[in-house]
């Protein structure tokens, strides 16, 4: 059984960017278990476009997929995670969003001190490297390439701005900038062309380092405690049964759907949940796999009149080979691009102080395919118009994610509770409505068509949320499940340090408290970032012993 310092369950977002800088001083043994066995070299991961083959392939994606239940309608929703080098770095949409200053302020005054706006920007910033906004709030020299979707490439999204202004919503240059709120482009980690997943930007480089032992196909079946304090982790790969040993600390880094799942199949969870799987319960935590929260988004669908005015115009034919020409030369056009390149913030009622809902504006109506060898996907449709992902950003409908079984192999139960919570209903409603406002509006009015989705008939509240519980999905924002506090139901304290358990932290989306407002990969990076800061810095302290 080898021996490590530190043992990182996971190479998603938070896990690659964590080893890559615990092994950056040459000092300590550091061991990556990763599930799946893809690297940032795989073709569909690099090309921007891919998210769409990847969203629903199992060979780089966990395929989750939600329990029915009455705010879906009676539906199972899907629920993809990245299976790969980068985690779901490697498969999302490539959007940067950091997210309110509020978000993490709150945090702090939940008690987690340590994690206001304040304490969490230096890490951003150390993290980045853009070209645009302040030297007060950006990073310039960071792994992290982040850049601005072109603006004046398309000609429809100019309109949209135009339309955004008369409803009062100006154009943000930089929305991870001082405000959020107004309408402005997608900012990307996208550069040149290509997917700046973490595994690009954080583990290639460090690959070469002695002290970084990667092992990929790596499933992750147990933590191994001695009695209060974990010393290592077994885990199967290549129909091998292993077990590594860490010296210092395991940090669990498998994502809000794996990592209470993780805590529960070694004994750490609710007591009688785990004796009714037959595991036997070691310590006691009533919160692991509680307070899951996600972005649910219904998609609002409009058809544009105007030609070559969406990507539907360009991804079919001869325009299709052209785009592809395009990339092939010059790492630009369609195939570079993200499919959220413009997206609103905005208030949906006086006396809020910050935008509580957002529109993500997809230029394009897409359709399902499938199956195929490459499995179930995503094409462009024939038919032209945009697609709007609609959510509201802070989310209070709250629900769970536990094992089903002590099988480390079966997916657990994942229960969204969503519509529970009037805020997010009546968020929603007035988020469509807004949504609505900006099509009726000129000069976009002009050329939009008929409502597809959900269609004009539907105008009272009761209609509109009987269709969102039949028809939205989710925009694959999963948090809170080992969520960081000092209540009773917190899985983590600000050190990110599992409670009552020595030498065992818990770094990613799970830990949030909250959701922020946006989506979650730069927020997960930045935690992966600040737990290697942390884990350092304890390491440095004169007979440390990773409590």
């Amino acid at each position: 059984m080898a021996t490590f310092d530190y043992i990182v369950v996971g190479a998603g977002s938070s896990g690659a960017a964590l080893a890559s800088r615990l092994t950056e001083g040459g000092v300590h043994k550091v061991l990556l278990l990763e599930a799946g066995t893809r690297g940032s070299s795989y073709f569909w991961s690099r090309v921007p476009v891919g998210v769409s083959k990847m969203i629903d392939l199992p060979a780089v994606n966990w395929c989750f997929s939600s329990e029915p239940d009455e705010g879906s309608g009676g539906r199972r929703i899907e629920v993809p995670r990245g299976k790969m080098l980068g985690g779901s770095s490697s498969i999302n949409g490539m959007v940067y969003i950091r997210g309110q200053a509020q978000d993490y302020d709150h945090w702090a005054q939940l008690g987690n001190r340590g994690w206001s706006w304040q304490d969490v920007l230096p890490v951003f910033k150390r993290m980045e490297n853009y070209d645009g906004g302040s030297d007060e709030l950006r990073g310039r020299g960071g792994p992290l390439r982040v850049t601005d979707t072109p603006r004046h490439k398309i000609p429809l999204l100019e309109t949209m701005i135009e339309a955004a202004n008369r409803i009062g919503l100006p154009f943000n240059p930089d929305l991870n900038g001082a405000t959020q709120e107004g309408i402005g482009m997608s900012q990307v980690t996208i550069a040149k062309g290509r997917r700046q997943s973490t595994a690009y930007c954080y583990l290639d480089p460090a690959r070469s380092r002695p002290n970084l032992t990667v092992e990929t196909g790596a499933l992750a079946e147990s933590l191994v405690l001695d009695g209060k304090r974990c010393v290592g982790v077994r885990y199967s790969a290549n129909g091998r049964k292993c077990e590594a040993a860490a010296s210092r600390e395991v940090i669990v880094c498998s994502g809000s759907i794996n990592s209470p799942k993780l805590l529960e199949l070694s004994g750490i969870g609710q007591g009688d949940r785990l004796r009714s799987l037959g595991i036997t319960p070691v310590h006691e935590l009533k919160g692991v796999g509680e307070n899951l929260r996600d972005h649910y988004s219904p998609r609002v669908k409009f058809a544009i009149t105007a030609p070559n005015a969406t990507f539907n115009d360009n991804a079919r034919g001869w325009r299709l080979a052209r785009e592809a020409l395009k990339y092939a030369l010059w790492g630009e056009g369609f195939l570079a691009t993200t499919s959220v390149p413009i997206r609103m913030y905005f208030r949906t009622r006086p006396g809020l102080e910050t935008p509580d809902a957002t529109v993500s504006i997809l230029p394009f109506l897409y359709e399902r395919v499938g199956p195929s060898w490459l499995g179930m996907g995503r094409r462009i449709a024939k038919r032209r118009g945009i697609t709007m992902n609609i959510n509201v950003l802070r989310s209070e409908s709250i629900g769970s994610i536990h094992a089903r079984s002590a099988d480390p192999a079966e997916p657990p139960a994942i229960r969204f509770n969503f519509l529970s919570a009037k805020h997010d209903r009546d968020g929603l409603l007035a988020a469509i409505r807004k949504g609505r406002e900006l099509m009726a509006t000129s000069p976009l009015k002009e050329i939009t068509g008929e409502e597809i989705a959900p269609g004009a008939h539907l105008q009272t509240d009761d209609e509109l949320i009987e269709w969102v519980r039949n028809n939205a999905e989710t925009t694959y924002h999963p948090v809170g499940t080992c969520k960081m506090g000092n209540d009773p139901m917190a899985v983590v304290d600000p050190e990110l340090r599992v409670h009552g358990i020595a030498g065992l932290r818990v770094a990613d989306a799970s830990i949030m408290p909250t959701l922020t407002s946006g989506n979650t990969n730069a927020p997960c990076i930045m935690i992966g970032e600040k737990c290697a800061a942390m884990v350092l810095a304890a390491a440095s302290q004169p007979h440390n012993a990773a409590a």
